[in-house]
């Protein structure tokens, strides 16, 4: 079997064994999907107060919903947990690369996000009587995939300054602050004027968040151009990640053994 089929495999099969397990905790996973819709929802009442009438609003905030749920991480509790609890030594034994495991648990967690939350997002959608473009939302899918990969990555990679600090939560926090700031949930990109509209779009947190919703909606005119901001910083973040990860890896065998 090749490098990558064996990876394939093993993901596969972390995301099953993790799928499994959340869904035991499936009480607790609604709790989560409650929480994440709130502020896509919020944005969605005080943006169509602020500008009635107009129906791209419902469309990207719905849309972005759909987004949030299909994006979260939460590494800062499964991976920065693991290295509070110890956990985390058994981890580096095991026989495949450690951050399989988290992907794997960070994509069955945004599966259930999505089938928890996809009743809310449906009842939103048909209150607010939106209508999607077929084509626009086929377009929309890489730029989704782009947008996920860049979060994990950057939420990864924040969590792993749990081997350096009892803070990493805190760390997390910030990001997903400025992710909610900068990432189009707080306003719609488009509402921005420039030179504040432009910066933003070239801003990893509106990648990790509010490009696939824009894309969507249909407010992007050179969606090629959103692709090539995403993937840039998609691959600026793996590596950051890895290199972050090498010194984690480092400073833990040294002093936690």
């Amino acid at each position: 079997m090749t490098t990558v089929g064996r990876t394939a495999v093993l993901l596969g099969m972390g995301f099953w064994r993790s799928s499994v397990e959340w869904w035991s905790f499936r009480s607790f996973v609604i709790t989560l999907v409650a929480g994440q819709v709130v502020t896509p929802l919020l944005g969605l009442f005080v943006w169509t107060a602020a500008v009635p009438g107009d129906s791209g609003i419902s469309t990207y905030y719905v849309v972005l919903l759909a987004v949030q749920l299909m994006t979260v991480s939460y590494e800062h509790h499964t991976l920065a947990g693991s290295i509070y609890a110890g956990d985390f030594a058994d981890e580096l034994v095991k026989p495949r690369p450690v951050v399989l495991d988290f992907l794997g648990t960070n994509l069955a967690l945004r599966c259930w996000h999505l089938i928890f939350g996809a009743p809310v997002i449906v009842a939103v959608g048909l209150l607010a009587n939106i209508s999607v473009d077929g084509t626009d939302l086929l377009l929309a899918l890489p730029a989704l995939v782009l947008a996920a990969g860049l979060r994990f990555a950057f939420t990864y990679t924040l969590a792993l300054t749990a081997v350096w600090t009892q803070r990493a939560h805190g760390a997390v926090g910030m990001g997903e602050a400025l992710i909610f700031l900068l990432g189009g949930t707080a306003a719609p990109l488009t509402f921005l004027p420039e030179p504040f509209r432009a910066v933003g779009a070239v801003l990893p947190f509106w990648s990790m968040l509010g490009a696939p919703a824009e894309v969507a909606a249909g407010n992007v005119e050179d969606v090629l151009e959103v692709y090539a901001v995403q993937a840039g910083w998609l691959a600026g973040a793996v590596l950051v990640a890895v290199l972050v990860w090498r010194r984690a890896v480092r400073r833990f065998t040294a002093f936690g053994g």
